[in-house]
């Protein structure tokens, strides 16, 4: 049975909770700020417990929180091209935050809100409702996102509805470090996606369009590649492409899509989800003046985000999956991490 424990804090956007989910050697910690996972302990093969998630020690730094860390984002995850979109024949304007595009849900996306909370048998249950108009979002959409934990999988359950055609797209954004949070890269971990296409991008991050096999590419990770070696390779600043799971149209069944590997503390993180991708992310855009916990200066390759979610900016190119949540349906889809040691 897993322990859960509530506690609240004071910051400057009022209280927040911080709830805390234990399960023999893992220890998950969750806030409702951004709906964040603040940290995840795990124990090594010598049983040495570090945190594997990149944050802050005190809640004031999820205010800002400019990189996302450990966050839900939405209403719409990852770049929209030019910050606009057309349903029934209207055109909807966003922020624009990232380039020329929009960004994770915009200025103040779901990250920056305080969701309410309940707890659930092994977990806890948070809830945000986002305002018709909001960052420039049609309809009114009300969204949930379930943390459990049993033993040593940390499950992640997203719903939403709403009662006007949007564009949705949630997934939490958090940054780990097999090694432990404040170890200076990532290049020793061996990386393993499962997925036979990619989404090649042009120079402001936005998908081309094309469906590309992975089949003799640098992004062909169907077999652990050790990502030092694979990031030398790589054109540009490192990875933050889209993975294809499936196809547009398959059903949304669950299936495991990545695992990495860190031999040196023997720990392993296995990602399964019912989404049609995963964007693989190797914290390309982290220069060190970000300071986390414990002082650590968060630099480029510091971390990998394992983001599973539907394909960036499916809402303008209509031969990706559907990215449009209408009045009636239900949103929902599952993201579960499992930790272990080998």
């Amino acid at each position: 049975m897993t322990e859960v424990v509530k506690e609240e804090i004071a910051t400057a956007v009022g209280p927040v909770e911080k709830w805390t989910l234990r399960s023999g050697s893992v220890c998950v910690e969750i806030i409702s700020l951004g709906c964040v996972i603040k940290s995840i302990t795990t124990e090594d093969r010598r049983g040495q417990s570090a945190d594997l998630v990149l944050g802050y020690d005190d809640l004031e730094g999820y205010l800002s929180n400019p990189r996302y860390f450990g966050a839900v984002v939405g209403r719409v995850a990852n770049r929209i091209a030019k910050g606009r979109f057309v349903i029934d024949e209207k055109e909807y304007k966003l922020a624009i935050n990232n380039g020329p595009n929009a960004l994770h849900g915009g200025l103040k996306g779901f990250d920056k809100a305080v969701w309410t909370t309940e707890a659930v048998d092994n977990g806890v249950k948070l809830r945000h409702s986002s305002p018709g108009g909001d960052e420039g979002y049609p309809g009114n959409l009300n969204a949930c996102v379930t943390y459990t934990l049993e033993k040593n999988t940390l499950s992640v359950l997203y719903h939403a509805q709403t009662d006007h055609t949007t564009p949705i797209n949630l997934t939490n954004h958090s940054y780990f470090n097999l090694a432990g949070q404040g170890t200076p890269d990532i290049y020793e971990h061996e990386v393993t996606i499962s997925a036979e296409s990619y989404l090649p991008v042009d120079d402001t991050m936005i998908p081309t369009g094309e469906v590309k096999s992975v089949e003799k590419t640098l992004f062909d990770l169907r077999k652990p590649v050790l990502l030092g070696s694979r990031l030398k390779e790589l054109p540009g600043p490192g990875f933050d492409h889209n993975f294809c799971l499936c196809s547009p149209g398959e059903p949304p069944l669950e299936r495991k899509c990545a695992r990495v590997v860190h031999p040196g503390t023997g720990r392993v993180l296995e990602v399964s989800t019912t989404q049609l991708g995963v964007q693989f992310y190797t914290s390309n855009f982290l220069d060190g003046t970000l300071k986390g916990k414990g002082g650590a200066a968060y630099s480029k390759h510091s971390a990998f985000c394992l983001e599973t979610q539907n394909w960036p900016d499916a809402v303008n190119q209509p031969h990706f999956p559907d990215a449009l949540l209408r009045p009636g349906e239900t949103y929902t889809h599952t993201t579960r991490f499992t930790f272990s040691v080998v």
